[in-house]
Parts: C-alpha cells; structure tokens; sequence
C-alpha cells in the first residue's frame, strides 16, 4: 500500500497541493509512519480560494497546510461524530452536519477514505485557512 505522498502523485487533481508539501519541506513528514488524516484540497480549491499570496510566503504557506494534518487515522465516520479535529498546526478544526452532510471547517469531502500506509486521506472542495474560524467559503 502506497504512503500519503505516494498517493497523492498518483491523483493529478492533487498537484497544487504536491508543490505546496515540497514548497515547505512537509514530504518527509506525510511519507513518515504517522498516522496521519491529510484532508487535501483540489487543484480547483486552490484557484477558488485565490491564496496566490499564501502560496508565495513560506511561512504562512506551512501554518496553512499543517492546518490541513489531522493526527491519527480518523475515517470520515468518525469524523462525523467529533465536533473538533486537532491539527498539526496546532489549531483545531471544527466539525458540523449541515443538510445530512460532514462539513470540516469551510469544506465538502469530495472523496473520503482513501487509505495508505501512514494513514488516510479526504479530498475535500476547499482549501482551509487557519486565521479564520467557522464558516466561510469563497465561490
């Protein structure tokens, strides 16, 4: 079974989110034995939510994405019984159902439970932003 980072180049709608991981060193972190639950947002998340100038400054760059690591292997089962997910970044997500459906922090799954060897990964419609809390999504 392939680790995160080996899954990820294998899903071209994820190669935004590649060049971010080796853009702030987090490769060998998402190839170590973790487990980890990486919700990885979509090439599309990345235009929508226009963070060109996130993508620019590494250090705002990295807390952005380590806010996308949640620690253990957590399905989004068991995501949808948990109101927070503590993250790498230090900050926790917030977890609601709104009309039937698992929100985490300002984004949809797309595609959930999708395992490798260090742990599991859910593709999720937007990119999240950890100096904002609760519900926001920019169409």
């Amino acid at each position: 079974m392939a680790d995160i980072i080996d899954t990820i180049c294998g899903n071209t709608t994820l190669s935004k989110l590649l060049s971010a991981l080796e853009e702030v060193n987090l490769i060998d972190t998402l190839k170590g034995p973790g487990p980890y639950t990486l919700f990885a947002p979509t090439n599309e998340s990345f235009t929508r939510m226009n963070i060109e100038n996130v993508l620019n400054d590494p250090k705002e760059l990295l807390a952005t994405l380590t806010y996308h690591i949640a620690l253990g292997k957590l399905t989004a089962e068991a995501i949808g019984t948990m109101e927070t997910l503590d993250t790498e970044n230090g900050k926790q997500l917030t977890v609601v159902i709104e009309e039937g459906e698992t929100m985490v922090d300002n984004a949809k799954f797309v595609t959930t439970n999708i395992e490798c060897s260090n742990g599991i990964i859910h593709i999720v419609d937007n990119v999240f932003k950890p100096m904002l809390s609760g519900w926001y999504r920019e169409e």
